[in-house]
């Protein structure tokens, strides 16, 4: 790999999930039981950061944190060497914290909490310098535990060179960034509880907070993550640019900040504007979040880190991939449907909405513009490509689009695998060449009623006679 390392600072803790099932309630108190509980143990915290920069963006990186020679510490290391994370080890006077979810049919029920109280962090010793002074970005992701308010690895931080870029993901219960940093990343919750003189949840408020943080830790910018609403980033005196999220249904949110905050970092560390990486780490929280959150990391000693297929700036069958992998982990059903969607009318969002009432996420596999010249002819389509896909997406109803150039949609079918195909139209099953296909997978082919009287070639036919009077 020709990039320099991503170095992460910050602490690492241990999660476990328990993962079960609950039909019944407990005798003696009414509580659900969780019968049989599967135990999934993965890197959180700072460690969390630092596997999904290695395993999910390909980068080279060196984690920075406090361990304890306990066994949850023991776990984690072995964890880290499997996801290929380098560890410069400071060592923990303490036990190392671990966070437990019990979680039925993929949602959380309870949470646990070990090793609250944190332990002492030792001094940044010879690895942990040569790290950073090797380093090709920085990123901060403070759990409030020590290893960023340890006073030789604050030091180091802030002697690193201005033209490195490094981004502080701050906590609550954590020291301040050191002055200079390219950019820090509070969520909306955060960046309230750190500013709170100003009042109000809207996107004024938000950006007045940031204002102020940018001014108090003398940072070249803030990004204010909004969750589900993107983020938002301030630099200068100039307007907010706020990043919107893409539309997506369901997901766990667990770990979405730890995966902005890293794509953020690698993608500066690429030579990336603030502007494009915050939107290419919009777009990689996003993703992460629909294909299933931090539980979808999954490693395992058959070899490097497997984790669910999450792309930064992913092409459309990648994007459609991860959300498909997420519905599925929830045991979700995936609907897509297909078509040229040429000036879209009330008829395609009518069948648009029942295919998406059919299952947990909308695929719409779209004809590209080479694809409707062959269909309809040299004239068409009327609406070029990229803003057939704008539109699409824009409705509540549809995840994600996926152009192909191909007459019809069988081998874009073929790579997503979809539980249900929804066709609107006068069909009948056997004139679906798209049914044989989904039979070969266990899927379904389905028609759906299609509104009597609209039709792209109707509204054209509508305009060439009003321009004919």
């Amino acid at each position: 790999m020709n990039r320099a390392p991503l170095v992460v600072v910050g602490d690492a803790l241990l999660d476990r999930d328990l993962d079960g099932r609950a039909e019944r309630l407990a005798p003696d108190a009414p509580v659900p039981v969780v019968d049989d509980p599967a135990e999934q143990r993965r890197p959180g915290g700072a460690a969390l950061a630092a596997t999904m920069a290695a395993a999910l963006d390909g980068r080279q990186v060196v984690l920075v944190t406090a361990l304890a020679g306990d066994e949850p510490g023991t776990t984690l290391r072995g964890l880290l060497e499997l996801a290929g994370v380098e560890v410069a080890d400071l060592g923990l006077t303490g036990e190392t914290p671990e966070k437990i979810r019990v979680r039925v049919d993929g949602r959380s029920l309870l949470r646990l909490d070990r090793g609250s109280r944190p332990g002492r962090v030792g001094p940044l010793d010879r690895t942990g310098r040569r790290a950073l002074a090797g380093a090709g970005a920085v990123l901060v992701a403070d759990y409030g535990r020590g290893v960023a308010a340890e006073p030789s690895v604050r030091a180091a931080l802030a002697a690193l060179p201005a033209n490195l870029p490094l981004v502080w993901d701050p906590h609550p219960r954590g020291p301040a960034p050191v002055p200079g940093v390219r950019l820090a990343t509070p969520n909306r919750s955060e960046a309230a509880g750190f500013v709170p003189q100003v009042g109000g949840d809207g996107l004024a408020a938000v950006t007045a907070r940031a204002r102020l943080l940018a001014r108090r830790w003398s940072a070249a910018g803030v990004a204010v993550t909004l969750g589900s609403g993107g983020a938002l980033l301030v630099g200068g005196d100039g307007a907010p640019l706020v990043v919107p999220a893409p539309a997506a249904g369901g997901g766990d949110p667990c770990g979405a900040g730890d995966r902005f905050a890293a794509a953020t970092a690698g993608l500066l560390g690429d030579g990336a504007l603030p502007s494009q990486a915050v939107a290419g780490a919009v777009a990689a929280a996003s993703s992460f979040v629909a294909a299933g959150g931090a539980a979808t990391v999954r490693l395992g000693a058959g070899g490097p880190a497997a984790v669910a297929p999450v792309a930064a700036a992913g092409t459309p069958l990648e994007r459609a991939r991860a959300l498909i992998a997420g519905v599925r982990v929830e045991g979700g059903t995936v609907v897509a449907t297909g078509g040229c969607f040429d000036l879209i009318h009330a008829g395609h969002v009518a069948t648009l909405r029942s295919a998406r009432g059919l299952g947990d996420c909308l695929v719409v596999c779209l004809n590209s513009d080479d694809s409707v010249r062959g269909l309809k002819g040299p004239e068409r389509p009327l609406v070029p490509q990229a803003d057939r896909v704008a539109v699409l997406e824009a409705l509540g109803c549809v995840d994600v689009v996926v152009p192909f150039d191909e007459r019809t949609p069988e081998a874009v079918l073929d790579h997503l695998r979809p539980d249900v195909f929804a066709k609107g139209g006068d069909y009948a099953l056997t004139d679906l060449p798209e049914a044989d296909l989904l039979a070969t997978w266990g899927g379904q082919a389905v028609v759906l009623p299609y509104l009597e009287g609209r039709s792209t070639t109707q509204l054209m036919k509508e305009v060439v006679r009003r321009d004919s009077h």
